[in-house]
């Protein structure tokens, strides 16, 4: 019988690469909406334009390297990698520093390193991380929900804000997210860092319209859950260490309390990264239990940051010190070879 001879990523049957990297595409549509419905249409043009600019330097660095330039890009990497950047950004950022983000992402990340399956660090958030780094300011000027600011920002605002970001926004639209609001507090209570922020006041849980994004991206995890797409361990990994260190530490809400176990879990980046961004199969562990302890890893760092470090949503650090250490557990994780027990009890008789 005749064998076919595909070299990985697999480009054919029923978990081909473009399929996989659709259904991720596609799972994300939630969070997107979400978000565009409370924030309004700057996470879309965010996406479309990290998509686009993905894409093309995707094909630029094809093209110096001399490869099949359509055959790669239809694989859907690069799609999806400009998509999570372009989702992980605040609403209204300029042009030029999605396009900074998208280049470090691809370039740097990526193709640097040999393409996709070569990469050790995930390129969404190598991009995320040079500019947050780098551009502080734009990077964390996030607009209200639209309950709050009155009404969100049109598509005139929306292209506007391309140009000259969110300062390009009417007075009064932009303001502390939940995350900002307890790093940024000194010395009050709980219950008031909830009373004098007013997304942390309209929302139930962890701020309005953050919430409700990351049950979004809560419901599009699942999704690729039940398709299939990976395994439960690093998603349940990072939100269950998250959740365990957030309730040991959460002292009912004094001035040393860095919030509740629902304000982490439903704030910021936090769905998004348990299940579109660690699940990265190139730069995780390979192994279920190293899935597992990386994605413990991943929580445990998320709200040491979060508490003790000076950036107040610290997914994209917490994944690339992860990245770092993914082939020291994979070193200690991956299972033995089949009938290797055999094997060592039939060489300890012989001797």
């Amino acid at each position: 019988m005749a064998l076919m001879r595909i070299s990985s990523p697999h480009a054919t049957g029923h978990n081909r690469t473009t399929k996989v990297m659709l259904t991720v595409a596609l799972a994300t549509l939630p969070g997107l909406m979400a978000q565009v419905w409370f924030f309004g249409p700057g996470p879309l043009l965010n996406v479309l334009l990290a998509c686009l600019f993905a894409l093309g330097f995707e094909a630029a660095c094809l093209a110096v390297r001399k490869r099949q330039v359509g055959f790669y890009l239809r694989d859907g990497s690069a799609l999806v990698t400009g998509l999570l950047l372009g989702l992980a950004l605040p609403p209204y950022v300029p042009w030029w520093l999605i396009f900074v983000g998208t280049g470090f992402a691809i370039v740097l990340a990526k193709q640097l390193y040999g393409g996709l399956g070569f990469n050790p660090f995930n390129p969404a958030m190598v991009g995320y991380v040079v500019l947050l780094i780098s551009f502080p300011v734009p990077m964390t000027q996030w607009t209200l929900p639209a309950d709050l600011a009155g009404q969100a920002p049109g598509f005139g605002n929306a292209l506007t804000s391309l140009w000259a970001g969110a300062s390009a926004l009417p007075d009064g639209i932009t303001g502390a997210t939940p995350l900002d609001a307890f790093r940024q507090q000194s010395g009050e209570l709980v219950s008031d860092i909830y009373q004098n922020t007013p997304v942390l006041a309209a929302g139930k849980l962890a701020g309005l319209g953050f919430e409700w994004v990351n049950l979004a991206f809560l419901f599009g995890g699942a999704f690729l859950l039940q398709q299939r797409i990976f395994t439960w361990h690093a998603p349940v990994g990072m939100l269950a260490s998250l959740l365990v260190l957030t309730a040991f530490f959460y002292d009912g809400g004094s001035s040393g309390s860095a919030g509740s176990p629902w304000l982490h879990l439903l704030s910021g980046g936090t769905m998004l990264g348990a299940f579109f961004i660690i699940t990265d199969p190139v730069s995780s562990a390979t192994s279920n239990k190293g899935r597992l302890i990386f994605g413990i890893g991943v929580g445990a760092l998320v709200f040491c940051i979060r508490t003790w470090g000076n950036y107040p949503d610290a997914v994209a650090f917490a994944v690339l010190l992860m990245n770092f250490a993914a082939p020291f557990i994979d070193y200690y994780t991956l299972p033995r070879t089949y009938g290797h027990n055999k094997a060592r009890k039939a060489t300890e008789k012989s001797e």
